[in-house]
């Protein structure tokens, strides 16, 4: 029943994400806002939806480790599974504007949270700054859009497209009605995931919070890859770094704000390792898109032998299995070090070559 109430909520969550992102594309398109503006901000916030729906009602339940740890596996999840996937299928350009801008401010967002919950707590006021962040955040984007070539409103332009005259989601009751029922099905779906996440984290310790996190990234996993095989590979990376973005602001933003004074509680294990790997993951996309401004499929593939890493290690801990200490000491004498000494490598030699992408 556990995993039935799982793959529903799951189910519930991408198909309520859809028509949210479907009927508030279209209402925002129908009074002319550009197609620019919509993608940066109703499509890229609406992939994050299901993460939303699940903090914010953990944190209406009380479930504040819940809350958090669906926010910190997910932005795991994203760069190193999804990147690394779409990767594999073909190497994702970077664009420019995502090293020079969106990757700083997803690492600031990373640290900022981190200093926050030093305490232990992700208190109502931080929160508010969070949720103040992200307002500031898309006032901006919406501002920068205004100065973009035309290149790029036509690169939006074929994500968000106004409905055709005649069509059925042209109509204004139809859009309403859509933004009504993804919510519904978003409010249903989350609190149906919620209650098997407890169910999963009571048995399965941290790695029922990690199967929840991958789920409630669906919608990401699917725009990612679709993006990466029709070639539109900017927009696979930029989805990614966005929803990450998206995330630390608004969904622990709002989930904060939502519990009340108490805050949101940051669990032990959160704090002294999963919320450092998020860190560690987004410091090391700087020095791998700025070789040569792309994800080469041998990079994809270490991404994903990351994560597969990562998840090793929370069974091991979540068992204390035997293995568990030499493990966790090949990880600290070797990998590590290694990975250290080749980012820096990457960054310091010259780019790979080719044409830059723009």
């Amino acid at each position: 029943m556990t995993l039935l109430l799982f793959v529903a909520g799951l189910v519930s969550l991408v198909a309520g994400a859809e028509l949210l992102v479907r009927g508030a594309s279209k209402l925002a398109l129908s009074f002319g806002i550009s197609p620019l503006v919509v993608g940066l901000t109703i499509v890229a916030f609406g992939t994050s939806a299901p993460e939303v729906a699940v903090s914010v009602g953990a944190a209406l339940n009380g479930k504040t480790d819940i809350a958090i740890g669906n926010v910190v596996g997910s932005n795991i999840f994203n760069v190193l599974f999804i990147l690394g996937a779409s990767a594999l299928i073909t190497p994702l350009v970077v664009n420019i504007q995502l090293i020079r801008q969106e990757v700083p401010i997803m690492v600031g967002a990373s640290l900022l949270l981190l200093a926050l919950s030093l305490d232990g707590t992700l208190g109502w006021f931080d929160s508010a700054l969070l949720f103040g962040l992200l307002l500031a955040y898309t006032v901006f984007l919406v501002r920068q859009s205004r100065a973009e070539t035309q290149a790029a409103r036509d690169e939006f332009a074929a994500e968000a497209r106004p409905a055709a005259p005649g069509a059925w989601d042209s109509r204004l009751p139809v859009q309403v009605a859509l933004i009504v029922v993804g919510l519904g099905l978003l409010v249903l779906g989350s609190d149906w995931l919620v209650s098997a996440a407890i169910v999963f984290a009571k048995a399965l310790g941290v790695i029922g919070l990690t199967i929840v996190a991958a789920g409630t990234s669906m919608p990401e996993v699917a725009t990612s890859i679709t993006a990466a095989i029709k070639g539109e590979r900017d927009i696979a990376v930029g989805n990614v770094v966005g929803s990450n973005t998206f995330n630390i602001l608004g969904c622990l933003g709002l989930s904060g704000l939502v519990a009340g004074p108490t805050g949101l509680a940051m669990a032990p294990a959160l704090l002294n390792f999963d919320i450092w790997v998020m860190i560690a993951v987004a410091l090391a996309c700087l020095p791998v898109f700025l070789t040569g401004r792309e994800i080469a499929r041998w990079e994809g593939g270490v991404f994903l032998l990351y994560y597969a890493t990562y998840v090793t290690y929370l069974i091991l801990a979540a068992q204390q299995h035997d293995a568990l200490g030499r493990f966790s000491g090949v990880m600290l004498s070797f990998v590590i070090p290694i990975t250290l000494v080749t980012l820096v490598v990457m960054t310091l030699r010259p780019g790979k070559g080719g044409s830059s992408p723009s």
